[in-house]
């Protein structure tokens, strides 16, 4: 009797734990539903806000404006675009509203249907107009581009005239916005993207095919058409110059005439602080040697100070070996520069203010110093060059 109540409290535990168990289960799979629905219920409460708050402002917005569209007016430059107008963040492309009208050109239809009966299927191409010494055309599909999958849209494109590139072909980059005005908002919602477009002669035109539904043209409360029906559309198209100078940067170790000797005679007769080679030539660039005979800066009064100099004034980068000469053994005092020119140094280009001891230079068993006479020399090893052009690089 016993054992057969142990079992029954044991099948009494274990319903209940499995009860449990099932119950925890249910529960955690409900919670990312419930989370789903309470965002849910958050994004629509916060669209109904945009929305009630849109309503207001368009409502208390619209006054009629007897200012004809593409005229200037002071204006502030861009205004923030209605949520209903507005893309994705993270499209190249922007559109938005400004009050400031296009400034390359501007098309005024006297009426938007009459647009359309007479173009039907087709296009309206403008007369040429020159920007940045192009000829362009602004091309308008009020129904659409057809061939761009465009139906039921008004279509908007600039065509760059072909002509203007036979005599130089070559590639022709552009930033390109286009507008149209609306005058509920007294604005232009404009259409632009983030980079130039490439136009060239097998590719001479760009365009939107799906701009503005033909639907919110056919309504004065939409603010596209007005006075009637008229509507107006616009373009701006921004050349990018390519750059006419350039240079090019090279680091020579090929060196035609890489060594150059400087000899000073009647030493010791010297007197100026410094003394300047005559320009010479080395790996078609101009340079000189400096030498102060007593020293300079930390060298002064113990030491002789040698340097290389650009003649040009070039900002380079060197290699090279400058020497003061034994002219008995050949073993010469010799230090390597490289690095680019040393601009603390009294603006002495590439050297060194204790390049050998004045000692040294006294004690005739060196070398240094024969006949009254001293040779400096310099052996460049490579040198980088840096030059302008106007060819084309590719």
């Amino acid at each position: 009797m016993v054992t057969e109540k142990k079992i029954a409290t044991k099948s009494v535990f274990l319903f209940c734990f499995f009860c449990f168990v099932f119950f925890a289960e249910v529960v955690r799979c409900a919670k990312p539903y419930y989370n789903l629905k309470q965002n849910l219920l958050t994004e629509t409460d916060t669209i109904i806000t945009e929305t009630v708050a849109e309503a207001v402002v368009e409502g208390s917005h619209y006054v009629k404006n007897t200012v004809s569209p593409c005229h200037f007016t002071s204006s502030s430059s861009v205004s923030s675009l209605p949520k209903e107008k507005q893309h994705e963040k993270l499209s190249a492309v922007a559109t938005l509203w400004r009050e400031r009208p296009p400034t390359s050109y501007c098309i005024k239809f006297q009426s938007f249907a009459t647009l359309l009966k007479l173009v039907k299927d087709g296009k309206y191409e403008s007369r040429p107009f020159t920007i940045g010494g192009y000829n362009w055309t602004f091309l308008i599909y009020p129904n659409g581009n057809k061939k761009d999958g465009a139906n039921g849209y008004v279509s908007l494109y600039a065509r760059i005239d072909n002509s203007t590139l036979i005599s130089d072909p070559k590639d022709v980059y552009a930033e390109v916005k286009f507008f149209v005005y609306n005058r509920v908002y007294d604005k232009y919602y404009t259409y632009q993207e983030t980079e130039a477009r490439r136009f060239h002669l097998f590719k001479p035109e760009y365009g939107v095919p799906l701009f503005q539904p033909t639907s919110v043209f056919s309504t004065p409360t939409t603010g596209y058409i007005f006075d009637g029906e008229q509507c107006v559309f616009g373009i701006d198209i921004f050349v990018a110059q390519t750059f006419k100078e350039w240079e090019v940067f090279s680091f020579e170790e090929n060196i035609k005439d890489p060594i150059y000797t400087w000899k000073l005679t009647k030493f010791s007769t010297l007197y100026r602080d410094s003394y300047t080679s005559a320009p010479f030539s080395s790996g078609g660039s101009s340079w000189v040697l400096k030498v102060y005979p007593n020293g300079d800066g930390y060298g002064k009064g113990n030491s002789l100070s040698l340097y290389l100099l650009s003649d040009s004034n070039e900002n380079a980068y060197v290699r090279a070996k400058l020497r003061v000469l034994d002219q008995i053994r050949s073993n010469h005092v010799e230090k390597l520069v490289d690095g680019w020119p040393n601009a603390t140094a009294n603006n002495n280009g590439w050297g060194f203010e204790k390049f050998v001891p004045l000692a040294d230079l006294k004690d005739a068993s060196k070398g240094l110093v024969v006949d009254d006479a001293l040779k400096v020399e310099v052996e460049f090893i490579g040198f980088s060059k840096t030059d302008s052009t106007l060819d084309v690089f590719y």
